[in-house]
């Protein structure tokens, strides 16, 4: 069991081309900011935050041509897969996840400020993909999350769901509430995306299981396992009601999806009310 509040630290979104990336996500209304490349030197992010401090983080690879296979989050790297992992920011690593053992990573923006801060992964699936991932910052987190001292995307407020692609939904809430110490989620079925849902109240967390091996959430699980498969976005001060189609109603929220990022599913989705 580990100790921490589930509240989205970020989300990683991957493409093969970052400046592609961005431009699919200018184009919907969030506005990124180049923040450099990992010292891993495979990939490199743009970082797209919000007021309430989360944010997504635009992850390709510094070669596009070249791809970035070796990376664990290579195979949603190299297909242009979307969401691939989140994780929980903490004040200390080993106090949130006793046994664990953080390893130190960072990056340099393109300001010359280096960045600094200490990860470890939950479980024996790749970093962030069932699990969200520990992070503690070692430098300022405002530093890594508002590059130029405020938001970038000021049309929604934060991240307020993250819906995670799960093969048995019993067998996840299980194993969710083993790990966090949750109590019983709500449950609900989608009979328009074919899906099983649970929600954890109080959290972000939303597991989603196909109801047959037709849907595209079943699809993109054989492909990519289990992970996160969409996110949703709250409103900000800024928010502009735009909306056509049917909303999708999940939990007594409402939220639309916004489809326009060249993937077999949509994978953002914003409410209309905070």
């Amino acid at each position: 069991m580990f100790t921490a509040d589930l509240k989205v630290d970020h989300i990683t979104i991957a493409a093969r081309d970052l400046k592609q990336l961005q431009a699919q996500f200018a184009s919907n209304g969030i506005p990124s900011e180049y923040g450099g490349k990992h010292t891993n030197g495979l990939t490199e992010m743009a970082i797209a935050s919000f007021a309430d401090g989360s944010n997504l983080e635009l992850i390709a690879a510094q070669k596009p041509t070249a791809g970035a296979a070796e990376h664990y989050w290579g195979k949603f790297i190299d297909a242009n897969a979307g969401p691939c992992a989140w994780a929980v920011s903490v004040p200390d690593v080993a106090s949130a996840a006793p046994g664990l053992h953080p390893g130190r990573s960072g990056r340099l923006r393109p300001d010359g400020v280096k960045l600094e801060w200490e990860s470890a992964s939950i479980g024996p699936e790749p970093q962030g993909e069932f699990f969200p991932f520990f992070i503690h910052d070692i430098t300022s987190r405002e530093l890594r999350a508002f590059p130029h001292g405020s938001p970038s995307a000021l049309a929604y407020s934060g991240v307020a769901s993250v819906v995670i692609g799960v093969r048995d939904l019993n067998i996840a809430i299980d194993r969710y509430r083993k790990t966090f110490r949750l109590p019983a989620p709500e449950l609900q079925d989608d009979q328009t995306l074919q899906m099983h849902l649970a929600a954890f109240t109080g959290t972000p967390v939303i597991l989603a299981s196909p109801m047959n091996r037709g849907t595209q959430l079943a699809k993109r699980m054989e492909r990519f396992g289990e992970a996160p498969y969409a996110f949703i976005l709250a409103p900000g001060e800024h928010f502009m009601f735009g909306a056509v189609g049917s909303p999708t109603k999940w939990f007594g929220n409402e939220f639309y999806w916004i489809e326009a990022l060249g993937s077999d599913h949509p994978w953002i989705g914003f409410r209309t009310k905070r």
